[in-house]
Parts: structure tokens; C-alpha cells; sequence
């Protein structure tokens, strides 16, 4: 799936609105998420914060969650956006961690600040040595 495919703009396009709906009353940093699944639909995320930050919820991990308990189990790419970053905005270690548990070292990840542009990478790219796919291809 290339960048300029409808799909991936929708997507890029459904991550900036769904930023719109973070809940960060704490660092007053917005993150949109969406994430594309096999079947074709799309399942937004966005951070919730918490005063225990702890307990505060990434974008990407609620657009996973939201697909998984609505019954989506094969996921196509994800767009992760914050139009308060002025850099473009990777998922954090965490979120690194719960995306590898669900996808393929090819899985496509895009993400951006708040200039709109993406980059791509692909999981393996941003999850290195990722044992449950190393020991899975052994």
C-alpha cells in the first residue's frame, strides 16, 4: 500500500480529527489516531489522561482496543497525528509494544506533528529485535 493510495490519505485525514477529541487537560497534548482494519473500517483512538498518569491511555492503544472489541482481528496501517508536536509524533514504547502483539514486521505506521506531514515506517522499523516475531519465525 503506497501513500498516495485514497485509503492512506483517509486515514492521515480521520488521525487529525480524531486528535480533535483528546481528552488532555493535563499536558494539553493532543494525539489522533486511526487505524485501518482488514475489513475496511477505520477505528479512531485519542489519548485520555488521567491525574495518576499512569493510568492515562495512548491514541494508538484505544484505536486497538476499540478494534478489538468490536471483533477486528487483522489490521492493514495506522496514522497516528498531534498538531501539538512540532516534530512528527511516533507511538511511544508502549504503544510500540501492544501494535507488535497484533501485527506483522511489515505493518505500515504513519505519523506526523502538526505540520500534516507523514512519514511511514514499518514495525519492524520502529520495534527492533521484536521477539515474538523472531521467535515465531525460528
Amino acid at each position: 500500500m503506497s501513500e498516495t493510495e485514497p485509503s492512506i490519505i483517509q486515514l492521515q485525514a480521520e488521525a487529525q480529527e480524531a486528535a480533535r477529541f483528546s481528552y488532555s487537560p493535563y499536558s494539553r497534548f493532543r494525539v489522533g489516531a486511526a487505524l485501518l482494519g482488514a475489513s475496511g473500517r477505520i477505528y479512531r483512538g485519542t489519548n485520555v489522561e488521567n491525574r495518576s498518569l499512569g493510568v492515562t491511555n495512548c491514541a494508538e492503544r484505544t484505536a486497538f482496543f476499540t478494534a478489538l472489541t468490536s471483533g477486528e482481528k487483522e489490521f492493514v496501517a495506522i496514522a497516528v497525528f498531534s498538531p501539538d508536536s512540532d516534530v512528527p509524533l511516533s507511538p511511544c514504547g508502549a504503544c510500540r509494544q501492544v501494535i507488535s502483539e497484533f501485527v506483522s514486521p511489515e505493518f505500515p505506521i504513519y505519523f506526523s506533528g502538526k505540520d500534516g506531514k507523514f512519514i511511514r515506517a514499518e514495525m519492524r522499523d520502529m520495534f527492533p529485535f521484536d521477539t515474538l516475531h523472531d521467535l515465531a519465525n525460528r
